[in-house]
């Protein structure tokens, strides 16, 4: 028995259940069999559907849109197993009565398994939920969320973008010391904060290293930062006077919100002598490593720069075999590490790492590259890092001998090639700076081979490079010959070059000159010479660290046909210069039938693009001027030596291997 509205009513009455049923405040039907034939349902699901007429219509029937949405598939397993199931959020999109147009809504489902008289499950009754209005407020806030995230991510790009640009691009590669610096961010949510690091090369040959650190992260802390250390570089450039550069940084902090309570070290090295002038303001003191152990050299400033504290400048000497290492209080401040015991093990693992003692695989990285990689893996990945840290270290060195190289046009291009690229190498200078001086170099090589014809076996060559106690390197290619004007279309010497070789050469470096004369013509070209400071984040420390080798430009041009291809294609390896280009124009001619047809050229591989290379490649459309013309596609991925050449010149080519989709 039961209780009804009216009294007590018999059990299982059909009226009562049938009433009761159809006024339950939920969305329940009943259905039977494989085809989910509908056998009851609330009135408020009757409602919510906007139908009445559905009483043993198969689901599928009474919503046909739900067919390849999913939906009776929950009901074909329960009917199947008896096991219940419940879904939440499940999308839906049909087409409502009212609505004139397909609805979407999310809904809940809870199915269980209705029994025949054998026990065996005969139907499926499921409760519904609209749960839209629910998923639609998480969907908004999650859109917020996301909008908010965007925003963030922006904001945190522009503020590393100014980091990066405030930093300096590169360190200067100096005839009398090698210089190696290393940033690691602390994370992703403090990418931008205040340190910084400078090395500022002096009149008469001293360099001076910076190390500086401003209070907190973020724009302010940039800005800060770089006021700061365009003052300091300012300062130091024009006089090399330690304690006037101080002065005047710490002036400046007083006046600037921002910057006051910064700490900054700056170290000058006299190359020459090993002399080591330094000044510090609140800032870690310098660290000395080599062969004997590590020291640190004593404290030179009692407070940060704008509290009013007083600094003293103090001298030291650095031997051939030490290194000098600046660092900013980040990798004394690690987590879980008490600041005396930070210290000792810092003075303890770059005296390892200078002597030798480091990794022992590492045989190609120097004592300062060493002092400023190393060095972090060893403390960073045992203690992790709760601040930005900066490395800066500079180490006394011979210099490297100038160039001289003195030989005929003729067969000036390959010697050339092969002694520029060692004198670069030998400067440890970056990839692109070897690869721009060695270009310039073959095609001023070039130029005086071009102008010295029919005369090039008798025409003397001479080229000289030398690197200025600045960091610019300056080399010149001189021949005996008679100048030239440059060939005009119709000559055999435009159809060559296209006068290319003098226009690249001016991309490749800072300035160019021409000295014409009667005994002959002098071309003067100087570049800058850097190498990267490693900006790293956590999960670079320790993977692929140690400087690569630089390969050497191979002499031999290897043109490979590629028959697996789906379509026509070959692959250069090796230079593309005036003793290489007669070749390419056979095989392009071959491959491509005389002009006739398409062929793709593979550039990946080529380590030297010279403009009669570039001349070759650049006829790529038919034409009708009587001089044969190549139907190519060229590839030539990002960061390859190509592709850095054909973006200098305007030539149309292909970052993407066009064969991979």
């Amino acid at each position: 028995m039961v209780d009804g509205p009216d009294g007590v009513w018999p059990a299982g009455d059909p009226e009562f259940v049938y009433r009761l049923f159809d006024e339950m405040p939920l969305m329940v039907i009943g259905m039977e069999g494989p085809r989910h034939r509908i056998r009851a349902l609330t009135g408020m699901y009757r409602r919510y559907i906007g139908r009445d007429d559905v009483i043993g219509v198969p689901l599928l029937e009474v919503f046909p849109e739900l067919t390849g949405q999913r939906a009776s598939a929950v009901f074909d397993r329960v009917l199947a197993t008896g096991r219940s199931e419940s879904v939440r959020d499940f999308r839906i999109h049909y087409d409502h009565p009212e609505a004139g147009e397909p609805v979407e809504i999310f809904l809940d489902f809870d199915t269980t398994a209705r029994l025949g008289p054998d026990g065996e499950p005969a139907g499926v009754v499921v409760h519904v939920q609209d749960v839209t209005a629910r998923v639609r407020e998480r969907q908004a806030v999650q859109a917020q969320a996301a909008e908010a995230q965007r925003r963030y991510e922006r904001a945190r790009d522009v503020v590393g973008a100014l980091q990066r640009e405030l930093l300096p691009a590169g360190l200067p590669v100096l005839p009398g010391a090698e210089v190696a610096a290393s940033y690691l961010l602390a994370d992703e949510e403090t990418a931008a904060g205040g340190d910084w690091f400078d090395v500022v090369p002096l009149p008469g040959g001293p360099v001076a290293l910076v190390v500086g650190d401003v209070v907190g992260h973020g724009v302010r802390a940039s800005a800060a930062m770089g006021q700061l250390r365009a003052v300091l570089q300012d300062r130091l450039a024009e006089s090399g006077d330690v304690r006037a550069a101080f002065a005047a940084v710490d002036r400046m902090a007083r006046r600037v919100p921002g910057a006051r309570a910064a700490t900054v070290c700056v170290v000058l090295l006299d190359p020459g002598d090993g002399t080591l002038t330094w000044c510090s303001a609140g800032h870690p003191p310098p660290l000395v490593a080599g062969s004997g152990g590590a020291r640190f050299l004593p404290v030179s400033g009692d407070g940060p720069l704008g509290a009013g504290a007083s600094y003293r400048v103090m001298r030291d000497r650095l031997e051939p075999d030490e290194v000098v290492l600046l660092y900013s209080d980040g990798i004394i401040e690690r987590p879980g590490r008490e600041p005396a015991a930070a210290t000792a093990e810092l003075s303890l693992v770059v005296g390892d790492v200078v002597a030798g003692r480091g990794f022992h695989g590492d045989t190609r990285s120097s004592a300062v590259e060493k002092a400023c990689t190393q060095t972090l893996e060893l403390l960073v990945r045992q203690s992790g890092h709760a601040d930005d840290i900066t490395l800066l270290a500079a180490q006394r060195r011979r210099g490297v001998p100038r160039l001289r190289l003195r030989t005929t046009a003729e067969a000036a291009v390959r010697g050339c090639r092969t002694a520029v690229q060692d004198w670069v190498s030998a400067l440890e200078a970056g990839d692109d700076d070897r690869m721009s001086l060695v270009h310039a170099a073959v095609e001023l090589v070039t130029n005086a081979y071009q102008h010295a014809r029919p005369d090039a076996a008798h025409t003397t060559v001479t080229v000289t490079a030398d690197l200025d106690e600045s960091g610019e390197a300056r080399l010149s290619v001189a021949d005996d010959g008679r100048w030239r004007e440059r060939a005009r279309p119709g000559d055999d010497d435009f159809r060559r070059d296209h006068g290319l070789g003098l226009s690249m050469t001016a991309g490749f470096v800072d300035d160019l000159t021409v000295d014409r004369r009667d005994d002959g013509t002098t071309v003067t070209v100087r570049r800058r010479l850097s190498r990267p400071a490693r900006l790293l984040t956590a999960d670079r420390i320790g993977a692929g660290m140690s400087r690569p080798v630089a390969e050497k430009v191979a002499d031999l041009l290897l043109i490979l046909d590629q028959p697996h291809a789906p379509a026509s294609r070959i692959a250069v390896h090796g230079p593309l210069d005036s003793d290489t280009a007669h070749q390419l124009r056979a095989e392009l001619d071959r491959h491509t039938l005389g002009g006739t047809h398409e062929l793709v050229v593979d550039l990946t591989a080529v380590t030297h693009l010279a403009s009669a290379g570039v001349a070759e490649l650049h006829r790529t459309n038919p034409g009708t001027d009587g001089e044969l013309r190549y139907p190519l596609r060229l590839f030539a991925p990002a960061g390859s030596t190509a592709q850095h050449v054909l973006s200098l010149v305007g030539l149309p080519h292909l970052t993407r291997d066009p064969h991979l989709g």
